[in-house]
């Protein structure tokens, strides 16, 4: 970016400099030919004949049709280069016209025929295209022609010292003429630049500006109040995935986007709840604020998205963070007591006079210290998480060899199909953690299925998304599945349907998902069982 800025600054005067003398010396190029044609027009039709060639017709004759004829050739040259012609070029050129002028005013009869004030116009456009030095070189060779041919004619004719006092005086406005156009023209090329220089500089920080809005991580959504996506950068269509129908987009192409502005725009007080697009497994957090540019038109919408896991993943290290504090500083306050309650409670069971209600008591003791002493093992692996360590892997494969180490580790008899809508598929994630998140809902739903079902049975089914062309597994068992009103509870800590659970098995593995920018849900699925689906990252995808 910065290179590229320098590089245009640098080229700036010399493109105003082109921008200012391409219009003029278009304007006399075309000034030239009409010019000397309007010259020998008048000769021929003796508009002017007590001027115009009076003292030598021959040489006004020759000298007007060969300027002519130069001047048509170089306007078909000048033409074809576009008006563009170097420095040295343009200097021949107003030399050439210096010269024809002078030789038809001295076949005019010198200054008293007028036409020595043409050669003002010369000068002005000399200082106007040319540098200083030029300029000045031309205006001094226009004034020692005109002081030459004034000195001619007073040794070959009648003229007096009068015209040659006329030729100084002519000399001298050729030569403020120069300077003055060209102190000007330099003023307007300083301008020209430095407005050239803050322009460029503008178009910069505006491509600046629209790089940094592109690559934000947060999404940003433009509206108008028609619905019309003005802007929409990457991550807002990522987050969102936004249904590409074409250049112009719609707010509508996302439903619930659309039902959350009207419902801001109706109680802007009222808090937002997190969006989860039909299109996509996503979670996002949207925020509203009104651009008002101008007050005659209805004010524009700015939606900013931002990814609601991520915000969660931050949230919840912190929560982990004051979780491992709290739990190194009480797991031992709490293991020596219930150790104690459970090694008193296996001492008094193993009584012989305990009758079949105090047996079921130390029972109950047992069951529950066992399960404490569970919930803080959970609890200190939660908050003792390693860092993660991705890799890509190839899921296909690594599911199989899954299925056949879980079989042969588990002592009951359990069935593990594994449905592959797609073969090699990849990733990138932690094996550890996978593995820990797979383990934990394939138990699950082993369980759930030998309780209704009388046969522990788990589908593992692996796929493409069609919509984010992103990998996802299913985990389904023939279980009765999740009543649909602890569906939104169920991966919160501590939450549990079972008496005998600790709460935290989903809550980790949602955890374990979040950190390798996985999604973990429970859905059902087309057959109508009860489903946990987990959507990977791009294989491609670092973090």
């Amino acid at each position: 970016m910065t290179n590229t800025h320098a590089d245009s600054g640098y080229s700036a005067p010399e493109s105003s400099s082109n921008d200012i003398n391409y219009p003029l010396l278009k304007i006399y190029t075309y000034y030239r030919v009409g010019l000397s044609l309007l010259l020998l027009l008048m000769f021929f039709s003796r508009l002017a004949p007590n001027i115009l060639g009076d003292q030598n017709p021959e040489l006004f004759l020759a000298t007007s049709a060969t300027y002519a004829l130069v001047n048509v050739f170089t306007l078909a040259i000048l033409w074809r280069r576009r008006f563009t012609p170097t420095n040295e070029q343009i200097f021949v050129i107003l030399f050439i016209d210096i010269v024809a002028l002078v030789l038809l005013m001295h076949a005019s009869g010198g200054l008293i025929s007028g036409l020595g004030f043409l050669l003002l116009v010369t000068a002005a456009t000399g200082g106007i295209c040319l540098n200083t030095q030029a300029s000045t070189a031309l205006a001094a060779l226009s004034s020692l022609l005109v002081l030459t041919q004034a000195l001619y004619m007073m040794q070959t004719s009648t003229s007096d010292e009068r015209s040659l006092f006329a030729a100084g005086t002519l000399g001298i406005i050729l030569f403020a003429c120069s300077l003055l156009f060209n102190y000007l023209s330099g003023k307007l090329r300083a301008s020209a630049a430095e407005a050239t220089a803050q322009a460029e500089h503008a178009a910069y920080l505006q491509r600046l500006a629209q790089l940094i809005v592109e690559r934000m991580q947060t999404g940003i959504v433009v509206t108008d109040p028609s619905g019309s996506v003005d802007l929409i950068n990457r991550s807002a269509t990522q987050l969102l995935n936004w249904p590409q129908f074409g250049q112009s987009l719609q707010l509508s192409d996302i439903a619930e986007l659309e039902d959350q502005l009207n419902q801001w725009q109706q109680h802007p007080q009222t808090t937002i709840p997190n969006l989860k697009p039909s299109t996509t497994n996503a979670e996002v957090r949207l925020r509203f604020a009104d651009l008002a540019t101008d007050k005659d038109h209805p004010a524009k919408t700015l939606i900013f998205v931002e990814d609601a896991r991520s915000l969660n993943r931050e949230a919840q290290s912190i929560k982990l963070a004051s979780l491992g504090r709290l739990t190194a500083s009480i797991a031992h306050e709490i293991r020596n007591p219930l150790g104690a309650i459970s090694h008193a409670g296996q001492l008094l069971a193993e009584s012989p006079n305990l009758d079949r209600a105090d047996r079921r008591l130390t029972e109950i003791i047992d069951t529950n210290a066992q399960r404490v002493n569970q919930i803080i093992e959970n609890v200190l692996q939660l908050s003792r998480r390693r860092p993660t360590k991705p890799e890509q892997i190839n899921l296909s494969q690594w599911l199989q060899s899954f299925i056949n180490d879980f079989q042969e580790n588990s002592p009951d008899s359990v069935k593990i199909d594994l449905d592959l809508l797609k073969s090699n598929v990849h990733t990138r994630i932690d094996i550890s953690h996978l593995s820990q998140v797979l383990t934990n809902l394939v138990d699950n739903g082993l369980r759930y299925s030998q309780q209704a079902t009388g046969q522990a049975h788990v589908t593992l089914k692996l796929g493409i998304d069609t919509i984010t062309e992103l990998p996802f597994l299913l985990v389904i068992d023939d279980g009765d599945g999740i009543p649909e009103d602890g569906q939104s509870h169920i991966f919160e800590p501590f939450y549990t349907t079972e008496a005998t659970g600790s709460g935290l098995g989903l809550y980790l593995s949602r955890e374990l998902c979040e950190a390798n920018h996985a999604a973990i849900s429970y859905c059902r699925d087309s057959d109508k069982k009860s489903c946990f689906r987990i959507d990977f990252a791009h294989p491609d995808r670092m973090f």
